[in-house]
């Protein structure tokens, strides 16, 4: 069960912070537009690949790759979290209500440490996830992942509106993947459950 909560905490954890993202586009399209919440933003449209992929690592079944690569993003994220927040953002970040504009070239380079690597255990975990499982829950997660992974790839790669599309496509696959999967006192000890990557 603990191991079931481990690798299933990264999940909650996209699903959260894309419902953060969410949030703060909402907050700004009725036009609330503060420099906290264009920071915050910046740093969620990373932050959301790289936690998900944190998630798709436990499909390798490596426990050294999984803390090594945990470490990174993590150290990643927060390196993403600092800067977002110290470096000046340059205006015309929000047009009529929408993030139509990119951060400074410095939070690109950063976010990319975040956003490249994480895309790349995304695609690689879910090719290893459908050829070993074709479960319904887990392709649900994957595909929810891998749509709310390019969303936020795609917004740090000069293409903004790309993550407000991936949000509400990804946020519903991967909360009913998440929501069937059946709860641990349901399957047999030492019966992997069927939304686990094995």
């Amino acid at each position: 069960m603990k191991e079931r909560a481990r690798q299933e905490l990264p999940w909650a954890g996209g699903l959260g912070l894309a419902g953060a993202a969410m949030a703060v586009e909402t907050v700004v399209y009725f036009g609330v537009v503060t420099v906290p919440l264009m920071d915050a933003y910046v740093f969620l449209s990373a932050a959301i690949v790289g936690i998900l992929s944190l998630g798709a690592i436990h499909v390798f079944h490596r426990r050294r790759v999984e803390q090594a690569y945990s470490g990174y993003i993590l150290a990643a994220c927060a390196l993403v979290a600092i800067f977002s927040f110290l470096t000046p953002l340059p205006s015309g970040m929000v047009s009529n209500g929408v993030f139509t504009g990119n951060p400074s070239f410095l939070l690109l380079v950063l976010s990319s440490l975040v956003t490249f690597p994480a895309t790349v255990v995304l695609l690689t975990a879910a090719a290893i996830a459908l050829r070993r499982s074709r479960r319904w829950q887990t392709l649900l997660m994957i595909a929810g992942a891998l749509i709310l992974g390019t969303g936020g790839t795609l917004y740090i790669a000069s293409f903004p509106v790309a993550l407000y599309y991936a949000e509400f496509v990804g946020i519903v696959l991967l909360f009913f993947g998440l929501v069937s999967l059946p709860h641990p006192s349901r399957t047999t000890a030492g019966t992997p459950a069927p939304g686990a990557m094995t």
